[in-house]
């Protein structure tokens, strides 16, 4: 698992059938600042920190076929339960 912050939404005009709800986010990753896209079911938005998780684990989330996606959100950090 990655800790993450959100940069951006990728837009697409085609739609895959097998993706469900959810949009495509680009985040960077906090230790290393490489970038990722990263399938969000969660509806998270621009500069929160998130938890991401990657490969097989992120492609296991999804029912049936799995669609090509190896970054999924799994979770929203709250920063200010974490700052006392």
């Amino acid at each position: 698992m990655l800790k993450a912050t959100v940069t951006g939404r990728i837009w697409s005009t085609k739609k895959l059938s097998e993706m469900p709800a959810g949009s495509i986010l680009e985040v960077v990753v906090d230790e290393s600042s490489s970038r990722l896209l990263a399938f969000d079911p969660l509806g998270c938005g621009e500069g929160e920190k998130v938890i991401v998780a990657t490969g097989s684990v992120a492609a296991g989330w999804f029912p049936g076929k799995a669609p090509p996606i190896d970054a999924l959100i799994i979770g929203s950090i709250d920063e200010s339960a974490t700052k006392k």
